[in-house]
Parts: structure tokens; C-alpha cells; sequence
């Protein structure tokens, strides 16, 4: 299952980690254990174990969390619903749309910036 909040990099990561890595060794830290309940939280947030959200971390990986994702994205593809419907009944004579290639470009260029963000460039 793929967990939305996570971007496609970390997601090819930590696939890639689970095919070609495998952990066959263990690294021990002493930390607070206030520290370690917010990293706990944090991982949780991110649908991460703990040990895949700190090596991420330490090496530099973008970890990306979009609270309103789900509703964002359930949003946009509402509005490219829209879009493809009007489409459909313009090209069939019933509707005439004004603008609707503008309008079918901004989705677009949203679409992508979301993208973007997800995929954290």
C-alpha cells in the first residue's frame, strides 16, 4: 500500500533499500527518551518505522508531510472531473464552454506544482 504522505523519492528509497539492502546489522544510540518519543511521533507521522525515517534523515533524504493532501487531492481531481464532463458535453453540442482550455491548463499547472511538492524538488 502506498502511503500518500511520503514523496515518490523517499517512496523509490525505501523500496529500493527493501529489494537491494537488507539490515544485517544493528546501530545502537543513547538518546532522551523525551528525543526519542518526538522521532517515534515523527515516523508515525510519516508512515515510516522508525529505522527507515532516521536513515533518511542522516542521509539527507527529504521526508515531505502534507497535512491537507488528501482533501487537496480530492479536490483537484473533482475539478478535472469537472473539466472532462464539460469537455464531453461541448464536444457533443449540448454545452458551449467559454474558456475551458484556460481553465483545463491552470488544473494542469496545479496538478504539477502539487506534483512537485510531493516529489520534493
Amino acid at each position: 500500500m502506498r502511503n500518500p504522505q511520503l514523496s515518490e523519492g523517499t517512496r523509490e528509497i525505501i523500496s529500493e533499500r527493501s529489494l537491494i539492502m537488507k539490515k544485517d546489522i544493528k546501530f545502537s544510540t543513547r538518546m532522551a527518551s523525551t528525543d526519542r518519543e518526538k522521532i517515534k511521533a515523527l515516523a508515525a507521522k510519516v508512515g515510516m518505522s522508525m529505522s527507515d525515517y532516521v536513515t533518511a534523515c542522516c542521509l539527507g533524504k527529504r521526508i515531505i508531510v502534507i497535512d491537507e493532501q488528501k482533501d487537496l487531492l480530492r479536490q483537484l481531481k473533482g475539478i478535472g472531473s469537472n473539466i472532462n464532463r464539460l469537455t464531453v458535453l461541448a464536444n457533443m453540442g449540448k454545452v458551449q464552454v467559454i474558456g475551458l482550455e484556460k481553465a483545463a491548463g491552470e488544473l494542469s499547472a496545479v496538478s504539477a506544482a502539487l506534483r512537485s511538492v510531493m516529489e520534493g524538488r
